[in-house]
């Protein structure tokens, strides 16, 4: 059997693209290429950058709705670039790693990447991820305001306010807090997350995890013993909007972790 390439050129997303600006960013030219030719094809705007400098020049003179970045770049590593264009203002970021970096990967969800794609990958995939969160991050049709405990959500306006005070939220940071209004009091595993908040069938559970954990640091009074994104242990997470007192692990659940048990 032939071994598939990892960078074909095959099976490319025609016209799916909004004219939507993407920035890649990658010190491997032929990536770049590829990626961009792919996104190109695939209908959108794309810039291209080979280190972390010349991404912070190219986002400052064309500010864009998504960066496709490189975790390993020369001299100012991605996790630097993406701290910097993240100070100057919210945009997607879907990072590429290594494989079996897993550190690095969660490292990178920590700053605020939104997604991470493992190298070396399948370009078709990645125009469908970038797909995706922008679909996500586009104008959603909404009935008004979601509301509860101290928090205001406004899914058009892409605005989220606690206690008076807006939150500075990442993409999936924001869609997640917003799924959880929308459904409160119901326990959601991770595998359920992932399918409803980033709209995938499959990936790594890590993901759903951090982005948990980072969003409890934004909208608890106190992350370490939440009140508001409660932990089911063994099954998953439930957002309580009401005023009790409890905190963290649901009374009446196993404490021991199970296989399918959040980690966060």
């Amino acid at each position: 059997m032939e071994q598939q390439q990892p960078y074909s050129q095959a099976g490319t997303v025609e016209g799916a693209g909004t004219g939507a600006r993407v920035l890649v960013v990658d010190d491997d030219p032929t990536v770049a290429e590829i990626v961009t030719g792919y996104l190109d094809r695939a209908g959108y705007v794309v810039d291209r950058a080979g280190d972390g400098p010349d991404a912070l020049a190219r986002a400052a003179a064309h500010w864009p709705d998504l960066i496709v970045l490189d975790l390993m770049l020369p001299g100012m590593d991605g996790l630097e670039v993406c701290r910097r264009i993240r100070a100057r203002g919210p945009v997607p970021v879907i990072m590429l790693t290594a494989r079996g970096d897993e550190d690095d990967r969660i490292l990178g969800l920590e700053v605020g990447a939104d997604d991470y794609v493992t190298k070396p990958f399948s370009p078709r995939e990645l125009v469908l991820r970038v797909q995706s969160v922008l679909r996500r991050t586009g104008p959603v049709q909404t009935s008004g305001t979601l509301r509860a405990a101290g928090l205001s959500v406004d899914p058009a306006a892409r605005r989220a306010i606690k206690d008076g005070t807006e939150l500075a939220l990442t993409t999936r940071e924001f869609d997640l807090l917003a799924f959880f209004l929308r459904h409160p009091g119901r326990v959601y595993g991770r595998e359920d997350l992932m399918r409803e908040v980033w709209g995938w069938d499959f990936g790594d559970l890590s993901t759903v995890t951090v982005h948990v954990r980072r969003l409890r640091g934004k909208v608890e009074d106190d992350p370490a013993a939440p009140r508001l994104i409660q932990t089911v242990w063994g099954v998953g997470y439930r957002f309580d909007a009401s005023d009790g007192d409890r905190a963290g692990e649901v009374p009446g659940t196993t404490r021991a972790p199970g296989p399918e048990a959040p980690e966060a």
